[in-house]
């Protein structure tokens, strides 16, 4: 049995802790929460805002975290020093702390997993993109969010232009306009790519990819309908970090596309 604690108590940590307790194999311990919500279903199980305190309360083989980076760094320091195996879906976490992790899951033959998405149709479209990338000279992203989402562009996006980027070995060319009417209409570039983020209600988690190059154009979409879409690579994650001895830095290397 696969002993689990649940970073947050929001959608997305409340949707992982139903998901995770109707595993089979899987028992949720606790709950990592700076505020304790009010009339909350779960708060039977040990909730603490510090994490050293609550893995030595629940002794976790994994956490799994959907919060916010600014927490990330404290939280990578406790698994560090309890042997907690962290499974991180929070955007913007820095270099710096992935350098943390990254070097003490090698030192300590600890398993981490860190991706920018665990939809599984999302892992195929950087999949999907990164082959494009090399075919193309010019390409945007679009991508779309509920208005919840406090940061932007999300980090699928970056990390989808990160592998394009990468995948050419060199920027794609972009389209600056002579004259711009509205401030910031083209939206943000990394490597040439044209990032362009849409918030809006009704939305939960799309992003388009589209190339184009002469006499033609490439688009691949993905879209979450709802936060359930998530569920099956978290699932994955948590049991394949009991398998490994690294940092693994995306699901596509646990569902076979690398």
């Amino acid at each position: 049995m696969i002993r689990v604690v649940v970073s947050g108590t929001g959608q997305m940590g409340t949707l992982v802790l139903d998901t995770v307790g109707d595993a089979e194999d899987m028992q949720p311990v606790g709950i990592l929460e700076p505020i304790a919500p009010k009339g909350d279903s779960h708060t039977v199980l040990a909730m603490h805002a510090d994490p050293n305190e609550l893995f030595e309360a629940t002794h976790p083989d994994v956490v799994v975290d959907f919060t916010n980076a600014e927490g990330a760094p404290a939280l990578v320091e406790a698994c560090l020093a309890h042997g907690v195996r962290p499974v991180i879906g929070t955007s913007g976490i820095t270099e710096e702390t992935l350098t943390t992790l990254r070097h003490g899951c090698a030192e300590q033959g600890l398993g981490a997993v860190v991706a920018a998405n665990f939809a599984i149709g999302a892992v195929m479209l950087m999949y999907m993109a990164r082959l494009g990338a090399r075919y193309f000279e010019s390409a945007e992203i679009i991508e779309l969010h509920h208005d919840g989402k406090v940061d932007a562009p999300s980090g699928t996006a970056l990390v989808t232009a990160q592998l394009m980027r990468e995948a050419r070995e060199h920027d794609f060319s972009h389209n600056v306009p002579e004259l711009t009417h509205i401030d910031d209409t083209r939206g943000g570039v990394h490597g040439g790519v044209g990032i362009h983020s849409v918030r809006l209600p009704g939305l939960v988690a799309h992003q388009e990819v589209i190339f184009g190059g002469q006499g033609q154009t490439l688009t691949l979409r993905h879209d979450s309908t709802g936060r359930d879409s998530f569920m099956p690579g978290v699932l994955l994650a948590i049991r394949e970090v009991m398998e490994r001895d690294h940092l693994v830095e995306g699901l596509d290397q646990l569902v076979g596309l690398t």
